[in-house]
């Protein structure tokens, strides 16, 4: 009896810390693999291993939203963000198979009940229909911004990482590895076209497209930022350090925000390639 008891006793402890481990509020990045800014000098990070999403404001770095570090629980696989067409923040979440959006009362609420793979990427329409990346079921998804249990196949792409829309709202793709081209563009009917030629990246991440039509790629195995010109010339743009491995990337301003997860520090790039410290935590 005095040995069940003592197993019974330890099973609570256990239970205890588990659940203070998943209430808790963190104070640093882990892993910040994704960003998107709202407005100029403000952000939401998608942070794998948090797990969840931070805001930051005006250099202060809050939990916007924590997840549990169970298993199968909402945001507790982040690997994505993006906003909708009336500003409101998503998420996908591969442990859950799904795409959030955030309410007014900063929780989140699912939108395709499980029915997306590995969400890599997120675009959103003017009209708001939403685009999403799904690197497990190589496919391009889109549903209604209300969401949908039945999302559309839009095209079946290997290895697609991140999406973004040219000057004409055709969908741009970024991919890992298919044999058309790593940047393809999806036309009105359906058909699939390559943007640039070949596989010049090694390991993109993220593609951001400015507003002169130049596009941004992070590509974390060569430690840079790629730039493909309206004409589809493909350079390296800035490589190195302060750079360190950089996943994420979005629009801020007249520059990007750049999220080094590595590094556990999200950059802001200027337009003359300056690098300076947006938000970041001590790497242990």
């Amino acid at each position: 009896m005095i040995r069940l008891l003592q197993t019974t006793c330890m099973l609570v402890l256990t239970a205890s810390v588990s659940l203070a481990q998943d209430t808790s509020t963190a104070t640093e990045f882990e892993y910040p693999l994704a960003v998107v800014s709202p407005a100029e000098g403000t952000a939401f990070v998608a942070d794998r291993n948090l797990p969840g999403v931070w805001k930051v404001e005006n250099g202060t770095k809050t939990v916007f939203f924590q997840g549990s570090k169970k298993f199968r629980t909402p945001l507790n696989a982040v690997r994505c963000l993006a906003l909708d067409h009336q500003g409101k923040l998503l998420a996908g979440d591969s442990a859950t198979r799904e795409v959030y959006r955030f309410g007014d009362d900063g929780k989140p609420v699912p939108l395709t009940s499980g029915a997306i793979g590995i969400p890599m990427g997120i675009a959103v329409a003017t009209d708001g229909t939403i685009y999403v990346a799904d690197l497990e079921l190589q496919k391009v998804w889109k549903f209604p911004s209300a969401g949908s249990e039945k999302p559309e196949e839009v095209a079946s792409i290997i290895g697609p990482k991140s999406l973004t829309f040219d000057g004409d709202g055709n969908l741009l793709v970024l991919n890992t590895s298919d044999t058309r081209g790593q940047i393809l563009k999806v036309l009105p009917d359906g058909k699939v076209e390559p943007v640039i030629q070949g596989q010049p990246f090694s390991m993109p991440h993220h593609i951001v497209r400015s507003e002169d039509g130049t596009l941004f790629v992070t590509d974390n195995y060569e430690h840079c930022i790629w730039q493909v010109t309206p004409d589809a010339m493909v350079q390296q743009w800035i490589s190195g350090a302060p750079l360190d491995r950089p996943v994420g990337l979005c629009r801020s301003g007249s520059g990007m925000l750049v999220a080094d997860p590595h590094i556990r520090t999200i950059f802001t790039l200027a337009q003359d390639k300056s690098l300076t410290v947006f938000a970041g935590s001590p790497v242990p």
